[in-house]
């Protein structure tokens, strides 16, 4: 907690608690909108923490930031909450939990893309990054890009599911970059593994279907591909210089 606003933080927490108290327990489909936008800060602070603690936010975003853009998807999610459905569901707190953390996730994630994009480095930081090995760097670049696309993942399991109506991103050059460095820089089992597993060139494939391409067989040839995914990030991260991706930094 060193690099965060203690103060503001450790206040913030004390007027949730104050304000929560203040709410009075009921069925959760007969909490009003605010009520429920007070109840669940908790939510955001959770899932928001974990984005701190994260090589994805690092450096980008702090704790009393994320929780500020993770409260204001908050507001935004209890307003679209389809009463409806809301009472047909047998675990109306799961179905609220799953439905309001995927759109808080997604908001933050957001966020902090946009935050990295609008970052500028001065030039002779750049000049000088550029004249020796930084792993830290690539190392964050990668964890970065496919901690972000495993986290989408997850978004896509969730219960209770609303589409986002938000356009997406355009990630075909990003794409078409990484494929060439999976081509450059790991043999042909290793590329084949992350580009299926991450949809670079087309869908995601699952891990028992990479393991069948494969060959791979056994009833835990799901870990071998996830052993195989492991050892071609780290590669990556081994081998790619951090000149290389330092622009999309």
């Amino acid at each position: 907690m060193k690099k965060y606003n203690v103060k503001n933080y450790v206040r913030w927490k004390n007027d949730v608690k104050i304000s929560i108290e203040r709410v009075n327990i009921k069925r959760f489909v007969d909490y009003t909108p605010n009520e429920l936008k007070i109840i669940f800060l908790p939510l955001v602070e959770n899932i928001g923490r974990k984005f701190a603690t994260s090589q994805e936010a690092s450096g980008v975003m702090s704790i009393m930031d994320i929780i500020q853009e993770g409260s204001l998807q908050l507001c935004k999610a209890v307003d679209k909450i389809d009463r409806t459905r809301l009472i047909e569901s047998d675990d109306q707190e799961k179905t609220l939990k799953s439905f309001l953390a995927k759109r808080i996730r997604g908001g933050i994630r957001r966020a902090i893309d946009i935050n990295r994009g609008t970052m500028r480095i001065p030039e002779h930081r750049l000049n000088e990054m550029r004249k020796g090995k930084d792993e830290k760097m690539v190392r964050m670049f990668f964890n970065s890009i496919f901690l972000s696309i495993d986290a989408k993942q997850e978004d896509e399991n969730m219960v209770y599911q609303i589409p986002d109506k938000k356009d997406p991103y355009n990630e075909t050059l990003l794409n078409a970059y990484l494929l060439s460095l999976l081509n450059k820089y790991l043999d042909w089992n290793e590329a084949f593994v992350l580009n299926k597993s991450y949809g670079l060139d087309g869908p995601k494939w699952s891990a028992n279907e990479i393991a069948t391409a494969l060959e791979i067989k056994g009833v835990s040839a799901y870990v071998r591909v996830s052993e195989l995914k492991k050892q071609a990030v780290e590669k990556l991260i081994t081998n790619v210089d951090h000149s290389q991706v330092l622009d999309y930094l």
